[in-house]
């Protein structure tokens, strides 16, 4: 079968498709992944084809408009202005997904893309399937993960999730609109697309794990949670990072991922501090944020496989994106969540709640104090790490790729 996926966003919402897809290659398919051209050194050697998408989210997020989504201290503020940046991006990426989208049999749509490529899907009649890797839709049981994680009550909670999923929806109506307009593909409007969706039950498979964050038992059925997609890595940590692990004690990672900063050189000197004040070494990832360290207990470094080096690091200060979250949880390590935005914060008390983590350390509210306090709690204390590398057994156990090849076997029928 010739199978699409499609997805949008940072590195984190693409690379867990790369595993999957080299997956659903092993199982005999013809796959394609369709994400912005920035990325497609990451399915180098996978066995996936690549389609690339314009837009590139980095560039984007230190544009003017980005640097704007710091103004805005509540996650409805930021909602707001990260739908004003997307509904742009989804307007520039439409044709390349119309293109890539009729060399498939079936589409595999990521979270970020889920109306449009619907939508598209319905348009050149093809079956679909959707791969979140967050927990999107309403629940009771806890708000929409972007809007915090404070509980609103369980009437509360589910209204937020039907907001986002609304926002959503009306986010990308322009890009479904040039699928009818520029394209000549017929499609619903929003809502009766998504009466569509949910009165057939279109399948959603969710790449993460039920030891993580357990099935809401009032989702519908075809919401499933299938287990994590490992991100395709290969190659060897960089001459330099090796030598310097090899030169001392386990040093602590830090790196904020795709989140981006108002002042990276004041983070960078609070990160530094701590690790200082706490007595430990760092590796500090420059990631799109721009952090630096120097010195001799201080190594700065660029991007690297995270399965390669998180095994042999003492513990890991991230920003608690879905994808760096995985990875921690896939390498057995304590960890210290800088959660900085959207769903960032769902992720950092999950991390909490499961005891690999002593607290989050949110970065509005980051010092060298507060961080260095929570490094001596994380690398100190024993029953983090045993409750990491406890859970990161469990979690090697499962096959998240087996649902979604199951899901390609049921369509094809």
């Amino acid at each position: 079968m010739r199978v699409v996926m499609m997805t949008a966003g940072s590195r984190g919402d693409v690379a867990p498709y790369t595993g999957l897809g080299a997956g659903l290659v092993r199982g005999g398919h013809e796959v394609t992944l369709a994400a912005h051209a920035v990325f497609e050194p990451l399915v180098a050697g996978s066995g996936v084809r690549f389609h690339a998408l314009p837009v590139d989210p980095r560039a984007e997020l230190h544009s003017e408009r980005g640097r704007r989504l710091h103004d805005s201290r509540t996650g409805i503020g930021k909602m707001l202005r990260l739908a004003s940046m997307a509904r742009a991006a989804a307007d520039d990426m439409t044709g390349s997904l119309v293109e890539a989208a009729r060399q498939g049999d079936v589409l595999l749509v990521g979270g970020a893309l889920g109306p449009l490529g619907y939508a598209l899907a319905e348009g050149l009649s093809l079956p679909s399937v959707g791969l979140h890797l967050q927990p999107l839709h309403a629940s009771r049981e806890f708000p929409a993960p972007v809007l915090g994680v404070r509980s609103m009550g369980p009437v509360g909670n589910r209204l937020s999730g039907l907001l986002l999923t609304a926002v959503a929806d009306r986010m990308l109506t322009g890009s479904v609109r040039d699928l009818e307009r520029r394209h000549g593909l017929r499609v619903p409007d929003d809502a009766v697309a998504r009466r569509t969706r949910e009165h057939r039950r279109w399948p959603v498979l969710h790449g993460f794990s039920e030891l993580v964050v357990p099935r809401p038992r009032d989702w519908r059925a075809g919401l499933d949670v299938a287990g994590y997609w490992w991100p395709h890595e290969t190659g060897r940590l960089p001459g330099e990072l090796e030598a310097f692990l090899d030169a001392g004690p386990a040093p602590v990672f830090v790196g904020l991922g795709s989140a981006t900063v108002p002042d990276p050189e004041r983070v960078s000197r609070r990160i530094v501090d701590a690790l200082r004040a706490a007595g430990l070494r760092g590796v500090v990832q420059q990631g799109w944020a721009g952090l630096a360290a120097e010195g001799d207990d201080m190594l700065t470094i660029g991007e690297v496989p995270h399965a390669l080096l998180f095994p042999r690091v003492a513990a890991v200060v991230h920003h608690a994106g879905a994808g760096t979250t995985a990875a921690v949880l896939r390498a057995g390590v304590p960890t210290v969540p800088v959660p900085v935005q959207f769903d960032a914060f769902f992720w950092a008390s999950r991390l909490t709640a499961l005891g690999v983590a002593p607290g989050a350390v949110p970065l509005r509210r980051l010092t060298s104090d507060a961080l260095a306090r929570a490094l001596r709690r994380a690398v100190v204390d024993d029953s983090h790490r045993a409750r990491a590398r406890a859970l990161a057994a469990r979690l090697a156990e499962e096959d998240g790729v087996a649902p979604v090849l199951t899901a390609l076997d049921r369509l094809a029928r």
